[in-house]
């Protein structure tokens, strides 16, 4: 926490997981509008918290380009930390700088953007020309490539850790208009992406420009270099900080504004100055924004990014990831190698299923020139998106997320990689009515959908089934499916592949509600319902009175834990305990806090909840009655009473409901 206050200069503000429950009973609601939001923030957590993170644009959007493009790509070796690693005597970097360039005390990293020889008398500069003015640097064919990759949102990387803003700032003199290109290369591709139907989005990772990246670096005697080089002390720095993201914000209108790690160390003050000028001007432009980050924000108004990674399982809220298509650095290198197609087409796939959002970088080379390798790549990706995108696009993430012996994600650094044929990811419509099983290659004769087995799924509202063509929106329509205790079994249309994919997508489309996983195909299965709060399962009590309080308490196979959901049409259930038969009842009390009981069945409305999906298996239990709705209370102690209160956002409010 920063002690200090932060003050926006004028001129800076004016430049500036598991299973569901019974087959067949639940229902998931739409998806909540993304722009009910406040219209306007103050520089507080409790304002911002208000945010909506995830608009719904982000969440259909599922894949997005970015690159790592700057000074840094001139010399072309090791990594994007280049700038950092050629002060440090020893390193490979330093080494490859002075048998090159000379020692970084005559031969600083600042040459690379004005300009300098080195040893082989070669000019080098980070220069990039346009292809209009016979150069190699064209941002329509790069927006037009990342269209046809498939990606629905791009932007390059603003500033990088190393202080070089490209774009024309009026706070930092270290940029591409008064330096090296000449050029607002923000501004070109926010133009070129725009003009694709692509949002704009753009990153910045100047917190740890000023925390750590130049330490290395001697005190420079000239104020302009220590801009340069972070040296300008922590108050000048942190101004600096928000007027750089204040300028982007005013400049380019940016959709999507991703931050890399540090922010914990940059003022609470400048972040949250920087959260409330960002959304207040997207309430002005009457658009949604979303802001990314690894730390320094909470999880509430932003979301969350991991590097190079995602969850095991399903995860909510929605959330990120960003990768690279190289394992070896984020910007171009000589020698570079890339993941292939199918591990990063796979991984998206996945990331998809598991509630989340991919964003791709590339490596241009300096001059502009997006290598072959890496075309070759997005395009075998925009090539399958371009015929199956369907089952990715628009979707959301369902009660399960696949199945399969490639284990993917469990936090970051964890990398794309290829699955296997019995890798099966699913997504679902936005109605629930269609779910999408995609397998990682081609099964055979036969497709067998373990997860779907008849213990815990009913297919009796299947309408059809069918195979995602060759051709975007045509389909092979599949005989009728067989079901057993070991899956679903799809008659394919022939032993080997029909045609090349890199995945392989069925259709199966149901006359109503996908049915709810986990209770049997039979719909007289019992779940637990488990507080996201406290994790503490809802309990009857055992062989209670009629009017006894409902509780929470560790889930330990109890059938006083254990409920069965009992569908009575228009929406609503009865919810009834195994052991003692009883329902739960809000007993007609309105209040916040009042305690939700149980009795004997009598049909009233104050034994009739509906149940709201949050996704990601999360529920809403909103009495008929009352209108208020199942609440843990906060309270995390075993034997707690369970409440009713308000529909609100809390998790308190929310529920897992799982098959037993």
């Amino acid at each position: 926490m920063s002690s200090s206050p932060f003050q926006p200069s004028r001129r800076s503000l004016l430049a500036a997981a598991g299973a569901a429950a019974t087959a067949g009973l639940l229902r998931f609601a739409p998806d909540a509008a993304a722009t009910d939001g406040p219209g306007s923030y103050t520089a507080s957590w409790s304002s911002v918290d208000q945010h909506p993170p995830a608009p719904a644009w982000f969440q259909d959007a599922k894949f997005g380009i970015y690159y790592h493009w700057g000074v840094f790509s001139v010399p072309a070796f090791g990594n994007e930390w280049y700038p950092r690693n050629m002060y440090i005597g020893g390193s490979a970097e330093n080494q490859h700088h002075i048998g090159t360039y000379g020692d970084p005390s005559v031969w600083p990293y600042s040459n690379f953007i004005d300009g300098a020889r080195d040893k082989a008398g070669s000019f080098v500069q980070f220069a990039p020309k346009l292809a209009s003015q016979g150069g190699n640097f064209d941002p329509s064919a790069w927006a037009q490539l990342f269209k046809a990759a498939g990606a629905r949102f791009a932007g390059p990387v603003a500033e990088h850790h190393d202080g070089f803003s490209m774009w024309n700032s009026s706070s930092n003199p270290w940029n591409s208009v008064k330096h090296g290109p000449g050029l607002d290369l923000v501004g070109q591709h926010a133009q070129a992406i725009r003009g694709q139907g692509m949002k704009f989005m753009a990153s910045l990772h100047h917190a740890y420009h000023f925390n750590g990246y130049y330490d290395h670096v001697p005190y420079q005697s000239d104020a302009t270099l220590r801009i340069l080089y972070g040296q300008q002390g922590s108050s000048a720095e942190n101004q600096l900080w928000y007027n750089k993201l204040a300028e982007v914000i005013s400049g380019y209108q940016p959709d999507l504004i991703w931050q890399d790690f540090d922010l914990g160390l940059v003022q609470e003050s400048a972040r949250l100055q920087f959260l409330a000028y960002y959304y207040n001007q997207a309430v002005a432009w009457n658009k949604d924004v979303v802001a990314t980050y690894k730390d320094g924000f909470d999880n509430k108004g932003e979301v969350f990014d991991f590097e190079r990674g995602g969850p095991a399982g399903l995860m909510s809220p929605y959330w990120l990831t960003d990768d690279s298509i190289s394992s070896s650095s984020w910007c171009y290198t000589v020698g570079i190698g890339y993941y292939t197609a199918q591990a990063l087409l796979h991984a998206l796939i996945d990331r998809t299923a598991k509630g989340g959002t991919m964003l791709l970088n590339i490596a241009p080379m300096a001059d502009g020139t997006i290598p072959s390798g890496q075309q070759t790549i997005l395009r075998a990706m925009g090539d399958w998106l371009g015929r199956f995108g369907e089952a990715v696009y628009g979707t959301r993430s369902w009660s399960s997320y696949g199945e399969g012996p490639t284990a993917m994600g469990g936090g970051s650094f964890s990398g794309p990689k290829a699955g296997t044929a019995k890798d099966v990811r699913f997504t679902r419509s936005q109605d629930n009515r269609i779910l999408y099983a995609t397998a990682l290659g081609w099964q055979g004769s036969t497709m067998t959908i373990t997860t779907l087995n008849s213990n815990q799924f009913t297919i009796s509202s299947l309408t059809s089934a069918q195979l995602l063509d060759n051709t975007a929106g045509s389909y092979t329509v599949l005989p009728a499916p067989t079901q057993d205790g070991s899956g679903l079994h799809l008659a394919m249309p022939s032993s080997g592949a029909p045609f090349n994919a890199l995945a392989y997508t069925v259709k199966l489309t149901f006359s109503g509600q996908i049915p709810a996983l986990g209770g049997g195909g039979t719909g007289t299965g019992y779940v637990k319902i488990a507080n996201v709060t406290s994790g503490l399962a809802l309990d009857s009590g055992g062989s209670v009175a009629s009017g006894s309080n409902l509780k929470q308490w560790n889930y330990d196979g109890s059938t006083n834990l254990q409920w069965q959901l009992i569908d009575l049409g228009s929406g609503y259930y009865r919810i009834v305990n195994r052991t003692n038969g009883m329902v739960a009842d809000s007993w007609g009390d309105t209040a916040n806090g009042a305690p939700a009981r149980q009795s004997a069945w009598n049909g009233g409305n104050n034994q009739q909840w509906s149940l709201t999906s949050l996704g990601n298996n999360r529920y809403q239990i909103v009495n008929r009655g009352t209108g208020t709705a199942l609440d843990g209370s906060g309270n995390t102690t075993a034997g707690s009473t369970t409440v009713m209160w308000a529909p609100n956002s809390n998790t308190n409010n929310e529920w897992t409901i799982t098959g037993i």
